[in-house]
């Protein structure tokens, strides 16, 4: 197994070095391009700092460039820290404080931003890299330091207190991960990445070393496409990509407005899912008229990065919820009861994840880091550390995992334990309803379903609903909105919808 990721980036730009890597809106960077960059951006963050292992944090637009500062602070012995200029200054602040970063890596564009909360941080501005030469003898110091068990990258989540929890990923996940997928999936350096996610969204780290990994393409799809389905699959027919990993919500639109009706993705040949719960009604839509391609369900939360995988058949039961599967390789899954003990064959029970998926932690948070990575409480005296996901999972007869609900949406109601998810599913079922989420109004006792695609009679909603589940699982209020709200990273915002409930 590879130590440092860059290793992929240096086999593919000795065996690729005319073969396009990166591409958005503006521009192309071919793998020669991409290691020349990277290389001096490694020497100009090392004259800077003498220190290895240090969070840089780079401050960009969605573009090509960004990544390209990612590879080069790695090239200096350090971990990135992705920042997007559209997020709230406030969030911003409140990151750089945590990360007490030394140095920011940004453009001319943004640099008079960046000096406003830089406060003593050193910028470098892209524009001026070209003029930097490399240090190879530096270079080659300072990767020496550095290890497979090392910091990768730290992408921060939001946090109960308000104050943002940067996961610190090392290399070791990534590496694992991509071989992983080199021996799960036929791809070479022929594939081309469809990014849709944000590069502070751990799903775009599929892309980005997917991409170079293999050798490929990865390339930036304009986040205004997903507003216009057609256009959007004519720019992927455009640019000929043949794999994405995307959040359910992006595939939800294409199917909801039967986009392939006019225009079907020409070289898409393996459709992959991530973040939450793909309606099944619009995953049988992809699946019908992409017959040839291979479909398969991803999950992992940002400290776990890709955790587990199922590969979907295309023979499983109509109606029923698509698996989360099993671990990838060198990872090891627990389902564990409320006491803490494995769970029954068949129950249902928390998921607790160990191996080589696992972060290292919260940066700077030891609290936080304690409080959810913790020693495996099912083998005493074991000094694995797990990962308690919150996700509440059961394993079906197949040995495959069904992905349930967050821990935090199951409730209480009317004295029955009761899943939120299960109810969403039966409302997706609905043919009527687009996207739903189900909120628990703890003040007034009651189950809220919010939804939107076309509105619908209360009465008859309430009625195809109670066909599906237990009276004690109806709703009590719905609420139908033209568009549900989604958060930064493409998921239905629900603490949006219950602030306003």
């Amino acid at each position: 197994m590879a130590q440092n990721v860059l290793e992929f980036l240096e086999r593919s730009a000795e065996r690729f070095p005319d073969s396009i890597a990166f591409e958005d809106q503006e521009e192309t960077l071919t793998y020669r391009e991409v290691r020349e960059m990277a290389r001096r951006t490694g020497s100009a963050i090392a004259r800077v700092t003498g220190s290895v292992n240090q969070p840089v944090v780079v401050f960009m637009d969605k573009n090509i460039r960004s990544l390209v500062l990612f590879l080069g602070t790695l090239y200096s012995g350090n971990f990135y820290c992705p920042l997007d200029s559209q997020m709230p200054e406030s969030r911003i602040r409140a990151i750089l404080q945590v990360t007490e970063s030394e140095i920011i890596l940004t453009d001319r564009a943004h640099s008079g931003a960046v000096h406003q909360f830089a406060d003593g941080a050193a910028v470098i501005c892209w524009e001026d890299i070209p003029g930097t030469d490399e240090d190879p003898a530096l270079l080659a110091a300072r990767m020496s330091l550095v290890t497979e068990n090392d910091p990768l990258y730290v992408l921060f989540t939001s946090g109960s207190t308000g104050v943002p929890k940067g996961v610190v990923v090392s290399h070791h996940v990534i590496t694992n991960y991509l071989e992983w997928l080199d021996q799960t999936f036929d791809m070479d350096e022929h594939a081309v990445f469809g990014n849709q996610a944000p590069l502070y969204f751990d799903i775009s780290v599929h892309d980005l070393y997917g991409a170079i990994y293999f050798g490929a393409k990865m390339v930036i799809i304009p986040p205004a496409l997903f507003s216009f389905p057609v256009r959007l699959v004519e720019f992927m027919n455009e640019k000929k990509i043949s794999t994405f990993l995307w959040v359910p919500s992006a595939m939800s639109i294409v199917a909801a407005l039967k986009t392939f009706r006019e225009l079907r993705p020409a070289f898409l040949n393996l459709v992959m899912f991530a973040g939450e719960v793909l309606p099944r009604k619009y995953l049988d839509y992809w699946m019908e008229h992409l017959p040839d391609a291979r479909f398969a369900n991803l999950y992992g939360p940002t400290e776990t990065f890709v955790c587990t995988a199922y590969l979907c058949t295309g023979q499983e039961p109509a109606g029923s919820t698509m698996p989360i599967g099993r671990p990838v390789r060198n990872v090891q899954a627990y389902i564990l009861d409320e006491n803490g003990q494995p769970a029954a064959k068949g129950a249902t029970g928390e998921l607790c994840l160990a191996g080589s998926c696992l972060a290292t932690g919260y940066y700077n948070n030891p609290e936080k880091t304690e409080a959810v990575f913790v020693r495996n409480p099912g083998i005493p005296g074991d000094p694995e550390r797990i990962y308690r996901t919150g996700d509440l999972v059961r394993e079906n007869e197949d040995g495959d995992l069904i992905y349930l609900s967050r821990r935090d949406y199951q409730i209480k109601h009317m004295g029955y334990r009761i899943e939120l998810g299960e109810i969403e599913t039966a409302a997706y079922a609905i043919p009527e309803i687009r996207d739903c989420v189900c909120i628990y109004d703890e003040k007034r006792k009651r189950i809220v379903l919010y939804y939107d695609g076309k509105e619908m009679d209360k009465k008859e909603l309430r009625e195809r609903i109670s066909s599906k589940v237990p009276d004690y699982m109806v709703p009590g209020k719905y609420v139908y909105l033209p568009v549900l709200p989604h958060n930064a990273n493409g998921k239905i915002d629900r603490k949006a919808l219950a602030a306003g409930n």
